[in-house]
């Protein structure tokens, strides 16, 4: 594992992207401070949603270098949830700015799954995931699922035999507001 960990922060430090495993689904990261790599992101998925990509963070001390802005009830739910989590949080900071909405908030997820967390890790900032496919269409569940046109643009792909036991299905998502409000997004 500690060798593929090497060559996909090879290509994350010099500003390429990456089709990764997690928890949830294979994703599509880059570092998440990177603009350039975010807006390739983008033109690959054919999207500019940035409502559709949020970053991985290794803990919660990552988490709030990059939102300062996020009240505390959003850490405890984080460390309750039994199943993948995605938070929408306050006051996003730090990130390559294609890659925060005009509302500054930024969806954060730390990783149940140990490829992610040794990459998270080593790289030390957050890195960007969006589900590996071409926006609209389906969800991949696997490496297997993804389409050739999503393999063919990016500048590395995770063997598959480091997947673990993804759930299949995205993640379930909270919104925080300042103020402690909350709204289920996805169950």
């Amino acid at each position: 594992m500690e060798r593929e960990i090497e060559l996909a922060l090879e290509v994350l430090r010099r500003g390429g992207i990456i089709i990764y495993p997690t928890d949830t689904v294979w994703g599509i990261g880059c570092d998440a401070t990177n603009v350039e790599a975010v807006a390739r992101i983008y033109a690959l998925k054919r999207s500019e949603d940035k409502k559709s990509m949020l970053v991985l963070c290794s803990n919660a001390d990552m988490v709030v270098r990059y939102v300062d802005k996020a009240p505390g009830i959003a850490f405890e739910v984080m460390e309750m949830a039994t199943k993948p989590l995605t938070l929408i949080l306050p006051g996003a900071t730090g990130l390559a700015e294609n890659l925060v909405p005009e509302e500054k908030t930024l969806g954060v997820r730390v990783p149940d799954h140990d490829f992610c967390q040794k990459l998270l890790r080593k790289f030390g900032r957050p890195i960007v995931s969006t589900s590996a496919n071409i926006s609209g269409e389906a969800t991949p569940r696997n490496l297997a699922e993804v389409t050739k046109e999503i393999i063919d643009g990016v500048d590395f792909v995770v063997n598959p035999r480091f997947q673990g036991r993804p759930t299949g299905k995205p993640s379930a998502i909270i919104a925080f507001g300042e103020g402690n409000e909350v709204k289920i997004i996805r169950e």
